[in-house]
């Protein structure tokens, strides 16, 4: 068990709030302390990797959390690995694990919306069962999970869609792969899409400059110059409706084009897909679609496939 701080590890004065808290002050003997049934299902090795709100979560932290998975996944007597982690980047987290892990070995994280101390925290359970997705030989093979509310979904498809309720993660999309409940791991459907040993994938030490700008009524293009100006090599777009862009935004984009930057749309919406435009947009524009990758995530994958020196990004983002 890998500790990174988040909610889950919260604590607060009193036990009647759930804001205003610390997030990443409880340890992680203490969240282990807090759930005695963690013994009956697996021998845990537990690790304090980091102790952030997961707001703060870095690039860098990111290559140091997805190798020591590696580490420890290569040895004969771990079976799987749990990360309990904030919810604010969670989704990003998992998915940029999801893209760079190469073990088949099950990869389980976990959070919570309310701080330890709350009353009906919700964090124990949702620990309890992660810990048993990721002792599930029926979870090797399936890439990043998560494991939320009784729910399991895959790093690729979940996203954060409450700012408070305890079963925020959802695939709006797709669904959830399966259901955790009192030991009972079962999984409904399978992941299609390439992750983990089949990825081409790797983190690095040096991360591309990919920033997120967003489409709204009356927007300008001061953000998108000052990113170009600024050495970005990457730019997301959370667009309207099926990704599209204000005019003005639009000819900003495309002088970044001309200048190497690779741009993709995705959209603000919060679920479906970006559809490939052609001669309408893309082919004229040189922009990506990200399909039905929300924009943090798109973004997630852009870096990936810039620090790779891929060529046809367009290919990565149908595929991936």
């Amino acid at each position: 068990m890998l500790a990174t701080g988040g909610t889950i590890a919260g604590q607060a004065g009193d036990a009647s709030k759930t804001a205003g808290y610390k997030a990443g002050v409880v340890g992680v003997d203490k969240l282990l302390e807090a759930v005695p049934a963690l013994s009956s299902v697996a021998r845990i090795h537990a690790e304090q990797f980091a102790s952030i709100d997961s707001k703060d979560m870095s690039a860098a932290l990111w290559t140091a959390l997805s190798r020591r998975i590696d580490t420890l996944l290569a040895q004969d007597d771990i079976d799987g690995v749990v990360v309990t982690h904030g919810t604010d980047t969670l989704e990003e987290t998992a998915y940029l694990l999801h893209l760079t892990v190469k073990r088949a070995k099950p990869v389980v994280l976990t959070a919570a919306m309310r701080p330890s101390t709350a009353l009906s925290a919700d964090g124990p359970l949702n620990l309890l069962n992660a810990v048993s997705v990721a002792a599930s030989q029926d979870a090797a093979g399936k890439g990043v999970l998560v494991a939320f509310n009784n729910q399991i979904h895959s790093a690729r498809d979940v996203a954060k869609t409450s700012t408070y309720a305890v079963d925020a993660f959802r695939a709006p999309e797709t669904g959830a792969l399966g259901f955790v409940q009192d030991g009972r791991v079962e999984f409904q459907r399978t992941v299609v899409r390439p992750h983990t040993v089949a990825s081409e994938f790797s983190v690095t030490d040096e991360w591309p400059m990919v920033e997120i700008v967003t489409s709204h009524a009356d927007a300008s293009r001061v953000t998108v110059d000052a990113l170009v100006a600024a050495g970005a090599r990457g730019i997301v777009v959370a667009g309207t409706g099926n990704g599209s862009m204000h005019a003005t935004l639009t000819h900003a984009l495309a002088d970044a084009v001309k200048k190497g930057v690779a741009v993709v749309r995705s959209s603000r919406v919060g679920s479906g897909h970006v559809m490939r435009n052609g001669a309408a947009s893309d082919d004229a524009l040189g922009t990506i679609s990200a399909g039905t990758l929300n924009p943090y995530k798109a973004r997630v994958l852009l870096m990936l496939a810039l620090a790779s020196g891929a060529q046809d990004l367009q290919r990565i983002f149908d595929t991936y």
